[in-house]
């Protein structure tokens, strides 16, 4: 069951979107409205913002942007990248929630990586948990899966991250061959689990028998829209939506398709704010009408062509 709608992915990233996000702005602004006229009721959350700046969600509220939304989201990575300690958590939330309007604000991803020791992941998983827990009502821990090691991360700035670049790839309970971390056997009541789905993904079936021995509840995936234009979409997405169905499920909508956008790259602005809300009515539409799962899809089949070249496709939908 989709619980929420989640408009994009770590807008502030150094990866993403425009300088000043007013393009962001107006996509977040009409998919909101789109989003409302398909199910009024469904939860519209702000793509998980990392770093965490109160001044971005400021920025956000002068554009109208919180009026428009129900929950705002947070990113954070403590062990790994952040310039913050694990026990500050508290603090980061309390620093967002004093310029976000009274909005509940929810962790989507908080992860730390084994790269360096899979003990100091399981350190970081209880905490996280103990420190967050208390005090919001949706935590997603990224994530279930490490990055397979032959799967390029989708980033534009590797060379400037050096070798915490790699920390990426190990950032799951479970190795790449699925086999389970010391973390994976403390994973606490509770806590939601963030995973990022490919197109075809091979390890959906696995990820289901683990997200039922880890008894999840609450599961944030996304559907990406450059994906929406490959031979068989629909039936991809209908797959995979059906597979989380028994999931609380929070839908993040990210990735612009190569030739909708204004650069060549799945976290460029769009050239039209319009075709994103295009897609996330759809989506909406599709996966979490009111009383419905599953209809025909609006989208021609014209649309649903994959229509970019081959060497441009995202090897793994996966935002970084």
């Amino acid at each position: 069951m989709v619980e929420a709608v989640m408009l994009w992915n770590e807008p502030n990233n150094l990866s993403h979107l425009d300088p000043d996000w007013r393009k962001f702005a107006e996509m977040v602004l009409l998919a909101a409205s789109a989003i409302r006229k398909v199910n009024p009721d469904l939860k519209i959350v702000l793509g998980g913002i990392s770093p965490i700046d109160p001044k971005f969600m400021e920025l956000m509220g002068s554009y109208g942007v919180l009026d428009a939304i129900d929950v705002v989201a947070v990113h954070g990575f403590p062990l790994d990248w952040n310039h913050w300690q694990i026990n500050d958590w508290p603090k980061k939330l309390d620093e967002i929630s004093a310029v976000t309007r009274g909005k509940p604000i929810w962790v989507s991803e908080a992860g730390v990586s084994s790269f360096g020791a899979e003990e100091v992941q399981a350190f970081g998983l209880k905490r996280t948990a103990e420190l967050l827990l208390p005090i919001t009502e949706r935590i997603h821990w990224y994530s279930l899966f490490d990055l397979p090691a032959a799967w390029p991360a989708t980033t534009r700035h590797k060379e400037a991250e050096g070798s915490a670049y790699y920390r990426h790839y190990y950032m799951g309970l479970l190795r790449e061959d699925g086999t389970p971390k010391i973390a994976a056997g403390s994973f606490p009541e509770g806590l939601g689990i963030c995973q990022w789905f490919h197109f075809e993904d091979p390890r959906l079936d696995c990820a289901l028998d683990w997200l039922r021995r880890l008894k999840v509840k609450y599961l944030r995936t996304g559907l990406s829209w450059a994906d929406s234009f490959r031979p068989q979409a629909q039936r991809w997405f209908d797959h995979q939506m059906r597979a989380l169905n028994e999931f609380s499920v929070t839908l993040t909508l990210c990735f612009t398709p190569e030739h909708l956008g204004e650069a060549k790259h799945h976290t460029s602005p769009p050239q039209r704010a319009s075709d994103f809300s295009d897609f996330a009515a759809w989506a909406v539409t599709q996966y979490a009408a009111p009383g419905k799962s599953h209809k025909t899809s609006p989208f021609s089949a014209e649309q649903l062509k994959y229509s970019f070249k081959e060497s441009s496709v995202p090897k793994v939908s996966e935002p970084v």
